[in-house]
């Protein structure tokens, strides 16, 4: 089992990489770098990667709809070549919200544009003469341009032809998708003890699709982390944020997140807590945020309970835990659960 974490989306831009540096040294085996619409996560990803060793870099997401699939491609090359090797490409469709509403493109045909992102970066990657039909036309056709675009390849070398592809996806047929040819799997608030009865069977339809030159799929999740007596109240630091997700990222009837804690059986409250975050009562639905949900996708509480959680999430297939050390001594829980799983 892995060891990953995630840079904050804002605040001390400047702290933040300065602790990354520290999580190398300290064992991590790959940090995510976020973007949302803060800075882009190219920027900081490249000035990582003169900064530190041995971690791997990945972008935490890329939206598929703000970059072409041949500049993803394009980006994930030179992050790998600049980094030694470091490169993960994480990548997802975001949701309306921000492709519509920041980058101001339309948001279609997610599963489509996803798994065909992946097999178009991989060609890239070989060095193929790039063509596509599909959720993209690779040349555009002459009715759409100027009828002088012709099928091209990489003029570079890409260091690697099989840079890591990670995707985050909660939707049944968009793991289902991630599961047949990504090389990773992201979710959030994930519930080790829930996680068969609302992924297990697009996990296993995407499995059955799997091309055997793939290795197994990796799955990164895990939560907030803090080691040590009487340090549960932290639990509740992630209690506005999971309000955010639920209740803001969306719309009614168009809120991934809100679907999740639906699947998971928080019907009533998710609901309440969609309806009053809408109506600006931010504080009283964050109140609504079931104390077991908190509980449940955290690594908070003595070392002995921390433990038995590490291994909820390994038995459930989590392959590289994921986790946002907090509480009073972050980089000695890193280290603790560094040793724990070596």
């Amino acid at each position: 089992m892995r060891l990953c974490t995630q840079m904050g989306y804002a605040g001390d831009i400047a702290a933040a990489l300065e602790q990354v540096v520290a999580l190398d040294r300290a064992g991590v085996d790959i940090v995510w770098v976020p973007e949302a619409y803060g800075f882009d996560a190219v920027s900081l990803m490249g000035y990582l990667a003169a900064r530190t060793e041995r971690i791997q870099i990945g972008s935490g997401i890329l939206p598929i709809y703000s970059r072409t699939p041949a500049l993803l491609a394009q980006t994930a090359a030179g992050l790998d070549w600049v980094s030694g090797g470091r490169a993960v490409l994480g990548i997802g469709a975001s949701g309306p919200q921000v492709i519509e509403g920041w980058h101001g493109v339309p948001y279609d045909r997610p599963v489509q544009r996803t798994t065909e992102v992946i097999e178009i970066c991989r060609r890239v990657w070989r060095r193929e003469v790039l063509t596509n039909e599909g959720a993209y036309t690779i040349p555009l056709p002459p009715e759409q341009g100027t009828g002088l675009g012709k099928p091209l390849k990489i003029i570079t070398r890409p260091l690697r032809a099989d840079i890591p592809i990670y995707v985050a996806a909660l939707g049944p047929k968009n793991v289902e998708a991630v599961a047949a040819v990504a090389d990773g799997w992201l979710p959030i608030f994930y519930v080790p003890e829930r996680a068969d009865a609302v992924w297990g069977a697009s996990l296993r339809a995407g499995a059955a699709r799997r091309d055997p030159s793939l290795a197994p799929l990796e799955v990164a999740a895990g939560g907030p982390l803090a080691i040590g007596d009487g340090l549960e109240h932290l639990r509740e630091g992630g209690r506005a944020g999971a309000a955010l997700y639920i209740g803001g990222m969306g719309a009614k009837g168009k809120n991934f997140y809100n679907d999740l804690a639906r699947r998971y059986g928080y019907e009533r409250e998710a609901e309440e807590i969609q309806d009053l975050y809408l109506a600006g009562e931010k504080e009283r639905a964050a109140a609504l945020v079931p104390d077991e949900l908190l509980e449940r996708t955290s690594l908070i509480g003595p070392a002995g309970y921390v433990r038995e959680r590490i291994e909820a999430f390994r038995d459930s297939g989590v392959t590289v835990l994921s986790v946002q050390p907090i509480g009073p001594d972050p980089l000695g829980s890193l280290r603790q659960v560094r040793e724990w799983l070596s």
